[in-house]
C-alpha cells in the first residue's frame, strides 16, 4: 500500500518535515517514491509548501494520506 506521510528532519526540538509518498512497509526516514512538499511548524503561522498537482495525482492513484498529512493538506487547501 502506498502512503503519503511526513519524513522528519531538523534538530532536536526543532522539527522540519518533508511530505513524501512511500510504501507503507518502508521506515519513516527510509526509501520513498516521490517528494511532494515541505511543512515547517516552527513558524507562526506554519510554513507549508506543497505541489498540489502531484498531491492530487497521488490521491487519485489511491495513495492513502496519514492523519498528520491530512491536517497539513487542510492548511494548504487540498481536498481529498
Amino acid at each position: 500500500m502506498v502512503k503519503i506521510r511526513l519524513k522528519r528532519l531538523g534538530e532536536k526540538k526543532s522539527p522540519f518535515y518533508r511530505i513524501i509518498v512511500a510504501d507503507s512497509r518502508s521506515p519513516r526516514n527510509g526509501r520513498f517514491i516521490d517528494e511532494i512538499g515541505t511543512y515547517d511548524p516552527n513558524y507562526d503561522p506554519c510554513k507549508v509548501n506543497i505541489d498540489a498537482e502531484a498531491a492530487k495525482k497521488w490521491l487519485a492513484n489511491g495513495a492513502q494520506p496519514t492523519e498528520g498529512v491530512l491536517r497539513v493538506f487542510k492548511i494548504a487547501g487540498i481536498e481529498k
